[in-house]
């Protein structure tokens, strides 16, 4: 059995359930405390909790572009696997009358 994962972010320290790769929970710990260093650094007079608030929706941002770009490429395969398809059948059609 996995045990709990202790990480620390922005002060607080935070106990994880279970996970496979302890460095990951750290690594994903190391990121938001960044995400949050970085609003605190800009916004002086915010909470803590606005300061969180603020990286959740700076990571909600990049978490839906990033899913934005990869439905845009696999839209993209798609098409470009029908172009294929039809040039095929398209030379199959020419090359057996």
């Amino acid at each position: 059995m996995t045990k709990n994962i202790e990480v620390e972010v922005y002060g607080q320290k935070l106990t994880l359930r279970p996970i496979e790769d302890e460095g990951y929970a750290h690594e994903l710990a190391r990121y938001v405390e960044g995400q949050m260093q970085t609003i605190a650094q800009r916004a002086t007079r915010s909470t803590p909790t606005k300061v969180a608030i603020l990286a959740a929706m700076n990571i909600a941002d990049q978490l839906f572009r990033q899913e934005r770009r990869r439905q845009a490429g696999e839209a993209e395969i798609e098409r470009r696997a029908e172009g294929l398809l039809e040039c095929i059948e398209s030379h199959l059609e020419t090359d057996h009358p």
